[in-house]
């Protein structure tokens, strides 16, 4: 009897470990250290609407894959096929210093970009002194259609930025002004949120913080046209609240016209950083960044500094929250929920114990896959013996993901490194089951952007006929009219009505032969 209650405990032990071994790692499809001889750093990758990438940073080379920098560190804006090879590269600044942090594609097929300049000359003009917020409108070859700099006579950068559904734009960053374009300044830094028209011109601003350092570092706008901030403040008075000591994480609910609705500070005694934000299906929001704390908010910290992440509901309050990481330091950049509802993250780590394994050596990129509830699917050490970091991650059409940071190796994962520090970019395969058939690659179907307000485009092999259905099976939005065919393709624009609610919606492109591939899609209103 003993035997046997022995043999079925181990049995179950078993099935629990092989439980969590079914979410195998993704590997890599392919990688790429772009950039010159000098400094090359990746911020910011999206997938693009023709199934490549677009990739922003900054690099002070003029050498190996960058041309055409104006002095010193350019933005540089990098466009690649989806076998990492790149179409064109724009380098975009002065003779100052030059950094892009935050890139996304427009309704109209172009981009956006966001980051600071210390420049005045070259692509640069209007410059209030001191570096100020510089925003640049492409088009979808990487010409300047516009630039704006914004700020004032002190320090001003731009972490994130987000075109809004009126086809405006919202950017968040920080400020040390209070003059030029700037008001309302606590002291110090404070959060500067710019709600921005089509065209670049500010429709409000507002300051936000304390008397102490204020750093906003991620927005988005909401489901109800409002927006949300996350980043990092020591203050505990002006607009913040209820900080637990050493630096929070400080989570700005914002109305539509940049009036507070809430504010939450989270996190413990120590330094807690949140570098990424993002609404869920639910309503409520996700996001990580750093804690070196184990007490107030935060729990099982490993040590050194963990990588934290935490889901909140619509009001702020916590519903779960998560320390990744080891003995060492780890820090998360970047996270984003995927299309199962779970959560991928990403960062870097310095450990090779706790939750961390498979490390290169030195810093390595950090990519952990958590589920709707915050546990570890599955984890993966990225790099070589040398300095890896990742600063964004973004799930793919096909299911598996898009990584960007940077990278001094040469060796492990890494290949074909310039010199000194390059931009490193690596796509991942897809893992587990996924609702995309494998078809050839003339049988494409895309969703952007994906998750959507109020329209997303559709494109689809010329011939296709496309379907949208919700989790039930049910037709919620037959035979979409084409608004544009050419080259093969057929382009299709879904604007949902007002009886269509917010959730998960399944997109289906079937061939007059009968072939079929799916693609989630979700709506956020």
């Amino acid at each position: 009897m003993r035997i046997t209650k022995i043999i079925s405990i181990t049995v179950v032990v078993l099935i629990l470990f092989l439980g969590t071994a079914i979410f195998a790692q993704p590997h890599i499809i392919w990688q790429k250290s772009l950039g010159g001889s000098n400094d090359d750093w990746a911020q910011s990758i999206q997938e693009t609407i023709d199934g490549g990438f677009i990739m922003a940073g900054y690099s002070s080379s003029n050498d190996g894959d960058v041309s055409g920098n104006h002095g010193s560190a350019d933005y540089w804006v990098v466009k690649m096929k989806y076998t990492g090879s790149i179409v064109w590269q724009k380098c975009f600044g002065g003779s100052f210093w030059d950094g892009a942090y935050s890139i996304q594609q427009t309704f109209d097929g172009g981009f956006i970009v966001a980051g600071w300049s210390k420049s005045n000359d070259g692509d640069v003009s209007g410059n209030h002194g001191g570096g100020d917020y510089w925003i640049v409108k492409i088009d979808s070859s990487g010409n300047i259609e516009w630039q704006k700099c914004l700020g004032g006579s002190s320090k001003d950068i731009a972490y994130s930025i987000q075109q809004t559904i009126d086809g405006g734009f919202i950017v968040a960053g920080r400020s040390r002004s209070n003059d030029g374009d700037v008001s309302g300044n606590r002291g110090s830094d404070d959060y500067w949120v710019v709600k921005l028209d089509s065209s670049g011109n500010i429709e409000w601003q507002k300051c936000l913080g304390g008397s102490l350092w204020d750093r906003a570092y991620s927005v988005q706008q909401t489901a109800d046209g409002g927006f949300i901030v996350a980043g990092w403040s020591k203050s505990n008075d002006g607009d913040v609240i209820g900080n637990h000591g050493g630096g929070d994480c400080w989570i700005v609910k914002l109305k539509s016209s940049g009036e507070i609705a809430w504010q939450k500070c989270l996190g413990g005694s120590g330094c807690d950083i949140a570098y990424s934000i993002q609404q869920t299906t639910d309503g409520g929001f996700i996001l990580a960044g750093l804690s070196h704390s184990n007490d107030g908010d935060v729990s099982g910290n490993h040590g050194g500094g963990d990588c934290w992440v935490v889901k909140i509901d619509s009001f702020g309050d916590i519903e779960w929250q998560k320390c990744l990481g080891g003995s060492n330091y780890d820090e998360a950049h970047f996270v984003k929920q995927t299309i199962d509802d779970g959560f991928i993250v990403a960062g870097y780590s310095k450990s090779n114990d706790g939750d961390v394994s498979g490390n290169h050596g030195g810093d390595d990129c950090w990519v952990v896959k958590l589920n709707s509830s915050g546990y570890i699917e599955w984890q993966k050490c990225l790099g070589g013996s040398n300095r890896d970091w990742v600063y964004d991650i973004q799930q793919t059409a096909d299911g598996g993901f898009i990584v960007a940071g940077l990278s001094e190796s040469n060796d492990g994962d890494v290949s074909g490194n310039h010199g000194g520090i390059d931009c490193w970019v690596v796509k991942l395969s897809p893992t587990g089951v996924s609702e995309d058939i494998i078809v050839p690659q003339q049988f494409k179907l895309s969703v952007f952007p994906n998750p959507f307000n109020s329209s997303c485009v559709i494109t689809a092999p010329s011939g296709a006929k496309v379907e949208i259905y919700d989790l039930q099976g049910r037709v919620v939005s037959k035979g979409i009219q084409p608004f544009a065919e050419s080259q093969g393709e057929r382009t299709f624009i879904w604007q949902p009505d007002e009886t269509i609610q917010s959730g998960v919606y399944i997109v289906r492109a079937t061939m007059e032969n009968g072939r079929k591939k799916v693609k989630r899609v979700v709506l956020v209103k």
